[in-house]
This record gives C-alpha cells, sequence and structure tokens, in this order.
C-alpha cells in the first residue's frame, strides 16, 4: 500500500493546485513547484475529508441497493446486480480506492507537519477521519490491512475485524485527548481547514462521542462487549441538539467543473448526487415508499415523504405527481424492468414503437408493452449548475416540464448528516428499550424523528416554496405524525425505532449495518424481504446461498492481484464465490 502514497502525494499537490474551488478546497502556492511538502495541514485535511466523504458516501449510496431502500433499471450495471442480490465485484472499488488512494495516502505527511506544529486540533480531526475510514473498510469488506497498511511493506498482512475495531476506538480516544488540548498560537487555527465543523473543537468533540456510541452499540450480537451503560454514558455526551450535529454543507457552484482525481467528479457537491443524482436509473423501491407512506399502518402520511420520494410534472396543464416505488417482491426486474422514461416535448405526435405519443406526454420507449406504465416511476435525478451547467437543480425535459424534482438527500447541494442528533436518540432509543425503559425508549424515539424533520426543514427552509419536494415541511403535518402516526409509550416496539431509525439515516452504511445486526428480521423490519429475482436466479444464490444473507463485500481486486498470499490468509472463504455471505467480526454472535 506504500505505492499509493508515492502516487497520491504528488496527485493531491497537483489536484490542490488546479482546483478553482473556493473555500476550505483553495490553497495558495506556487503551481510552478507542486511538492508534498507545500501542502499545509489545513489545506491537506480539507482534501483528506473530501475523499473519505466520497469513500463513506458511495458506500452509503450502495448498501442502500441492498437493504432496498433504492433499485436500479435492470441491466448489467453493478449498482443494477447490488438491487437483485447478486452483487458483481464492481461494487467493491470506489469506497476502497477513495479511502486508501485519496485519504488515507495523507495520513502520515499530515501528521508529521501537523506534531511539527503542535497543531493538536488537526491530529485530532487525523485520528478521527482515520478511524472512521478503517471502521467503514472493516463494515465493508470484513478483515483489511490495518496495522501494515499505509506503511512502507507493499504486501500488508491483514487484520482482524476484532483489532480494526479496537484500533478505531483508540483512536477516537486519542482524539478526544488532542482536542482538549490547547493549540500554540502558531499552529494553524482548526477553522482554517476543517470543511466539516469549520473549526468548532466542541462539535468534534461530540462527534467523537457520537461515533463511539455508534460503534459500541454495533457489538450489540457480543455479549461480552455489548455494554448499554457505556453507550448512554458516551450519548450524554454527544449531540443533544440539531444545531450539535455535524452536517456537512454541500454546494451547486458553477466553477467546480476540474473534479477530483480519480473520478473527475465535481468536489462541493453532494456525495449522494455524485453516486445517484446524476442518473436517471436509480428509484425508491415500494418497501421504502411504503414506511413513509404508511407508517404502523396508522394512515397518517410522514411528511418526509414529499420531500424523499422524487416528483415529475404530468398532464395538460401542468401538475406535480411523486413516484410510486418499484416492487421488489414482484417480477418486474426479471421483465426487463423498471425503464427510465422518455417524454414527447415536441408540438406534435410522435411514433414509438408502432404506437403514437401526445405532445408533451411520457412514454416508455421499449416494445415490451409490460413497461408502458413504467412512467409512474420517477427517478432520483438532478441537475446541477455546476456539472449540467444548467440553470437549476430541477431536472426539465427541454419543453421545461420538470423530469425530476430531485429529493432531499440527492441534490448537488444536499446536506451530509455525518454524525447528527436524530442518530444519537435512536441509539438511545433502541437501548432504553432493550433495557425495559419504554418510556424513556418512547421519548426518545419521538425526539429523533422530530429532530430529523427539524435538520431537514433547516436546509428546506433555505429554498422556499419552489415545489412539493422542494420546500419545507409545514408544521401542522408535523405535528399531526407526530401526535397520530407514531403511536404511544404504551405501544412503542423495537420494530418502530429501527425503521424510523432507518428513514432518518437514508443513503447511509450505518441501515446496512442495523439490518446486519438484526439479521435482515421482517420482524424488525416490517414488510422487508429479500429481492423476488434473487429467489429465481441460481448466479446469485451462489454468491448468497439460500438461508444467508448479504453480509458483506467481497474484496477489491488490487487485493487480490496483488497481494493475495494474505488475502487468502485473512479469511477460510477469502476467495470463494460466497464470500458475501459470511458475516463480519462484529456481525458474528458470541
Amino acid at each position: 500500500m506504500n505505492k499509493y502514497k508515492k502516487i497520491v502525494s504528488f496527485l493531491l499537490v497537483l489536484t490542490l493546485f488546479s482546483s478553482c474551488s473556493k473555500n476550505w478546497l483553495d490553497i495558495n502556492v506556487d503551481p510552478n513547484t507542486p511538492s508534498s511538502t507545500v501542502a499545509s495541514v489545513q489545506s491537506r485535511l480539507a482534501w483528506i475529508q473530501h475523499y473519505y466523504l466520497y469513500a463513506q458516501g458511495t458506500a452509503g449510496t450502495r448498501a442502500g441497493f441492498v437493504t432496498q431502500q433504492l433499485t436500479f433499471s435492470n441491466s448489467t450495471a453493478s449498482n443494477s446486480m447490488v438491487a437483485g442480490w447478486n452483487p458483481m465485484s464492481g461494487m467493491s472499488t470506489t469506497p476502497y480506492q477513495f479511502f486508501f488512494v485519496g485519504a488515507g495516502a495523507n495520513f502520515q505527511d499530515m501528521e508529521e507537519k501537523a506534531q511539527a506544529e503542535n497543531a493538536y486540533h488537526y491530529l485530532g480531526a487525523l485520528r478521527v477521519v482515520r478511524a472512521m475510514g478503517f471502521m467503514l473498510m472493516t463494515d465493508w469488506y470484513g478483515e483489511m490491512p490495518y496495522t501494515e497498511a499505509l506503511s512502507t511493506v507493499n504486501t500488508p498482512k491483514f487484520d482482524s475485524g476484532k483489532i480494526i475495531y479496537e484500533g478505531c476506538l483508540a483512536d477516537i480516544d486519542k482524539a478526544i485527548e488532542y482536542f482538549n488540548m490547547v493549540q500554540p498560537e502558531t499552529a494553524a487555527p482548526l477553522s482554517a481547514g476543517d470543511s466539516w465543523n469549520g473549526g468548532d473543537v466542541s462539535k468534534w468533540l461530540k462527534m467523537c462521542y457520537g461515533l463511539k456510541a455508534r460503534w459500541l452499540n454495533n457489538l450489540s450480537k457480543k455479549t461480552s462487549l455489548y455494554k448499554p451503560d457505556e453507550i448512554l454514558a458516551a450519548l450524554d455526551k454527544a449531540a443533544k441538539s440539531i444545531g450539535e450535529s455535524t452536517v456537512i454543507a454541500h454546494m451547486d457552484d458553477p466553477t467546480d467543473n476540474i473534479g477530483d482525481i480519480l473520478f473527475a467528479d465535481p468536489v462541493k457537491t453532494s456525495i449522494v448526487f455524485n453516486n445517484a443524482g446524476m442518473n436517471s436509473n436509480t428509484f425508491v423501491t415500494k418497501w421504502y415508499e411504503n414506511i413513509l407512506t404508511n407508517f404502523d399502518n396508522k394512515g397518517v402520511e410522514d411528511p418526509r415523504a414529499d420531500k424523499m420520494l422524487p416528483w415529475a410534472e404530468f398532464g395538460v396543464p401542468k401538475r406535480f405527481v411523486r413516484t410510486k416505488g418499484v416492487d421488489m417482491q414482484s417480477n418486474i426486474r426479471m421483465n426487463a424492468g423498471p425503464v427510465a422514461s422518455s417524454y414527447n416535448d415536441k408540438s406534435e405526435e410522435i411514433e414509438s414503437n408502432g404506437r403514437k405519443v401526445a405532445p408533451h406526454s411520457w412514454y416508455i420507449n421499449s416494445a415490451n408493452t409490460a413497461r408502458w406504465g413504467d412512467t409512474v416511476y420517477v427517478s432520483l435525478r438532478s441537475s446541477s449548475i455546476g456539472y449540467d451547467a444548467d440553470v437549476s437543480d430541477i431536472r426539465r425535459w427541454d419543453d421545461g416540464t420538470v423530469a425530476a424534482s430531485g429529493t432531499f438527500y440527492s441534490r448537488p447541494d444536499a446536506p451530509t448528516h455525518l454524525v447528527a442528533y436524530p442518530e444519537m436518540c435512536f441509539i438511545k432509543a433502541e437501548v432504553l428499550f432493550n433495557k425495559g425503559d419504554r418510556a424513556g425508549a418512547f421519548n426518545a424515539y419521538k425526539e429523533g424523528i422530530k429532530a430529523h424533520m427539524d435538520l431537514m426543514n433547516i436546509k428546506l427552509n433555505s429554498y422556499g416554496k419552489i415545489n412539493p419536494s422542494k420546500s419545507p415541511m409545514e408544521q401542522t403535518k408535523i405535528d399531526d405524525f407526530l401526535k397520530n402516526g407514531i403511536g404511544t409509550a404504551a405501544d412503542i416496539t423495537l420494530p418502530k425505532i429501527m425503521v424510523q431509525k432507518f428513514i432518518a439515516l437514508s443513503f447511509s452504511q450505518q441501515n446496512w449495518n442495523d439490518m446486519r445486526r438484526y439479521d435482515f428480521s421482517n420482524s424488525v423490519y416490517p414488510g422487508w424481504a429479500v429481492p423476488y429475482e434473487y429467489t429465481v436466479t441460481a448466479a446469485a444464490q451462489i454468491k448468497i446461498p439460500q438461508g444467508k444473507q448479504f453480509r458483506r463485500v467481497r474484496q477489491v481486486s488490487h487485493e487480490i492481484n496483488y497481494n493475495a498470499d494474505n488475502l487468502k490468509a485473512s479469511h477460510p472463504n477469502a476467495l470463494s464465490d460466497d464470500i458475501w455471505s459470511f458475516p463480519v467480526w462484529w456481525d458474528i454472535k458470541e
């Protein structure tokens, strides 16, 4: 892995010099003499944060296909195969690349420079990103190079998930120690390079304790290690309001068109936009639609449904219609669906596959008549002022009709709720419920729902009233849902807590972690089931044998091709086709 450090120490500097980015991604040095030594701690931290964020954002979006928040048009594309629980190697690579190549390869240089300057807060931030990155790697792949990773060893040994877990928790403790230190005035202030919390050390400390609570709670299958009171103690020092959350602001900047060194994607936009909002092939599932529109079968719609499900304009006169979710328990994807819609933006009829299409109307450009009804599915597609050179972030057809409204998390300027107060509430609710404190669990559960709505409304209020998706939630609807749609302390259940946590953590890797912790149980996630196509696809059942579940991601080709001996020694089935079905360390009951 030392090769990554050699490559990226140069590429990072080139990226810094070529970028037109403002704020955190600016650097003022001589572009004619790039070298690793000129990158300051503040400029290096901003890029490390960016590349880690891309790794976790990509992992979270892809996890959405595993957990059936999302699905994809029928094809052999990697995301489509994952949605059908028939994964392919293309799923594996991006989180690994962005963490190791974009972020991790710069850890040592930044640490050395920060130590030389006594920039303790940068050392703390670096420990946090390092811990988050390696925890993501073990969540994703299981056994990973860790103690020898990013060293001078070209073929590092693989460490167990237990060693990685313990190391990441130790890094968080060390970060807390650094954040509690006073930097000398000669050191760069954290505010000069921190793109996550703007240099607010108190937010970093709350983030550290929030991560501890998250990771300690992920040990729920480890009888000897799972300690509810320690989780509650960590929560007591984590965010206790939405204002104490770590929320990443993104921008749709017209000048953001150079891109990063790996994918050339814009660097300021939401990672979910980069992964899902750029294309027309990603849709929400019927299960996800159901939990937003009729949670707990009370007939009270969640006001977040309008914001988290996409809309489009239909008819003459035009009217906004919200998407339907794709039923993954049906045979739709075995029958070439869903198909992304087309639109006749002309003022005269056109012909498509032997039928007439009226002016200014939607249609499916396919001879398969079973697909002609797929116009009810609106993709997560957004547009971008920077990436698409559009006038706004709303995707429109040439006649101005809205093709897709985008959704709260998939727009280019959508926020990333990295470690936020709503998650803390749901962790507390789960712990208290399992301890038998139903009243406490309900209060935390209700507060988590409210906090997520309030957090969303901060961004939604900045838009004004543009369309049903891009407008704030009305307080009367929020109040009605909290009063009549979520139940009471008398009927609080674990499924209610976990489903509401799933909604609040949409596009998060943590949702897959939670589903694994509860063994994909439809008792915990009512209405959830493996996709129908998996049950009738022999190739999928080789990778994930019947009776098993989607438990990890197969290791990337870099390790298979260049570190095969160590990879083989890391797990008895490391190179087997069914490695996808083997639990990672924290997912094994003990």
